[in-house]
């Protein structure tokens, strides 16, 4: 199984350190992947830009979406043009993690639909199709068809559209008991369409470790969280790895649930953070 460390760009206060610094040691410690979370109505660093960046300082690791919301990136002819050129660039290492969310506030700022978002995505990743493997915007992504690309979410919908569209899927937030029934729904359905092989399933966890790690956790999550209420944010906040057994605990129960790969977001933009979950994780 792979272990990424995810970038601090949805943490409070992230700067340059927290993208180029981080992406560089990152890279040189040795984890598969760097991702990104996305949201809109929130003071965060944007994934695309946030990943274009840490693609100029890298040559290796792949950089993931985990997840980017899809519908709220209505031009999709842009948006089919901007995850091409980040791809081309990264020489092929994009790994487009897309859903459509279920946070009102981002579509209503986005003038979007927010009851329509499951109808708008399956049109988009239709268009995307298209668009990626054809060259009316281009350019052509690095494979000459599309990036790599898992779908995100946990009802049915979701796992049709990564049989359907995709490589595989990414469960996001979610125990290792959510991730194995989830797999096992997805090999089913992929078996029933015909898809050759397996495909490939992500989790990710959030962690924080060295002083203040507890602290950073509630300043961080109880935040970022907040909109679901106290008594769910402070689930997600006692959730973190916050200490280096737990970090293994959770890759160890991830890996026999099933996941090819798990990527551990911070609750801190202190760049070692990355040495520090180096030493727990690889």
């Amino acid at each position: 199984m792979d272990v990424g460390i995810g970038l601090p760009n949805a943490v409070p206060d992230v700067d340059r350190a927290g993208t180029v610094d981080w992406a560089r040691r990152a890279e040189a410690a040795g984890f598969a992947s760097l991702g990104t979370i996305g949201r809109i109505a929130y003071s965060n660093y944007e994934e695309l830009i946030s990943l274009a960046a840490a693609a100029a300082v890298t040559e290796r690791i792949r950089l993931v979406t985990d997840i980017l919301l899809a519908p709220l990136r209505t031009n999709t002819a842009l948006f089919a043009k901007q995850t091409a050129t980040l791809d081309s660039l990264s020489n092929g290492r994009l790994v487009l993690g897309v859903a459509p969310g279920g946070r009102e506030d981002d579509y209503e700022v986005s003038g979007v639909d927010f009851h329509e978002r499951g109808k708008i995505f399956d049109r988009q990743l239709e268009d995307l199709r298209t668009l990626w493997a054809g060259d009316e915007v281009g350019p052509p992504p690095a494979n000459g068809a599309r990036p790599r690309l898992l779908i995100g979410g946990s009802v049915d919908a979701a796992f049709r559209r990564a049989v359907r569209y995709a490589d595989g899927w990414t469960l996001g937030g979610g125990t290792p008991d959510a991730l194995a029934q989830g797999a096992a729904r997805l090999e089913e359905r992929w078996k029933a369409e015909g898809r050759e092989g397996s495909p490939y399933k992500m989790a990710l966890f959030y962690f924080g470790l060295g002083d203040d790690a507890e602290m950073h956790a509630r300043q961080d999550l109880g935040h970022y969280y907040a909109s679901l209420g106290e008594e769910i944010a402070n689930r997600i906040v006692s959730s973190a790895a916050t200490d280096a057994g737990t970090v293994k605990g959770y890759l160890s129960a991830f890996e026999q649930a099933g996941a090819d790969e798990v990527i551990c977001f911070p609750v801190s933009t202190d760049p070692g953070q990355v040495e520090l979950l180096a030493e727990a994780a690889l």
